[in-house]
């Protein structure tokens, strides 16, 4: 009979190998993150992603120091049928890092669209911010955006070091500062290498969602079993 645990890890060996990095590849594929894009399900993972951060992260990402209620009505004001969210989940499920691309909803613009991240403390420094960036662009130059602005607090270094870095036009005014990149046209390895990167992303995900209801269900068995030596001990005479 086959060892449940060891089937389990064969899977996620597999799982593992579809994400290791290899020359010349981007997004999910590059640096083991994959990226996916969030639905409406997981609009209370992001809502609690949010709350998680402190007043100073709440004050860099939306540009004033936000309270719960507020956070709560951003998350649950999330547009899912016109914007997209991209996420970046670890093996618990838990949503680590964040990034909204919001679209223009004037006609006059509908070829600009603007972005926003965040990131778990816990998750600071392994570049997320700049991954979900790269993420973001490549879905949006197949959506036929033409240029992408980020509004930013001036003193958000960690922002503008990341639009810098891709090549954006920095402007600052005072305490706020704006970037703004012109995106090529969508090509052929745009378009593959978000479907290629979008389905190992769910892949992965889903690998880590058994893996959770797996060891759930094992703790559930280890429970009933102790329940039912205890009872035994307890009938003994």
């Amino acid at each position: 009979m086959l060892d449940p645990s060891a089937l389990l890890k064969a899977s996620l060996d597999v799982g593992r190998d579809l994400f290791r990095a290899s020359p010349g590849t981007t997004g999910a594929r590059s640096g083991s993150v994959p990226i996916r894009s969030l639905g409406p399900s997981h609009r209370e993972r992001i809502a609690q992603h949010l709350l998680a951060l402190d007043e100073r992260d709440r004050y860099l990402r939306f540009g004033y120091p936000a309270n719960d209620a507020q956070v709560r009505r951003y998350a649950d004001g999330l547009n899912f049928d016109r914007d997209d969210i991209f996420g970046i989940y670890n093996r618990k499920l838990e949503l680590l890092a964040m990034a909204h691309l919001a679209f223009s909803v004037d006609p006059q613009f509908n070829t600009c669209a603007e972005f926003g991240v965040s990131v778990a403390q816990k998750a600071r420094g392994r570049g997320y911010g700049g991954r979900l960036f790269d993420r973001a662009v490549i879905h949006a130059r197949n959506e036929g955006v033409t240029q992408i602005f980020i509004h930013a607090l001036s003193e958000n270094t960690t922002m503008l070091k990341i639009a810098r870095k891709a090549g954006a036009v920095i402007e600052r005014d005072g305490s706020e500062s704006e970037a703004h990149l012109r995106l090529p046209e969508a090509d052929f390895e745009s378009r593959v290498s978000e479907l290629v990167d979008e389905q190992l992303a769910r892949t992965d995900y889903h690998l880590k969602a058994q893996a959770r209801q797996f060891w759930s269900m094992l703790g559930t068995l280890q429970d009933i079993r102790q329940g039912v030596r205890d009872a035994r001990e307890k009938a003994s005479p």
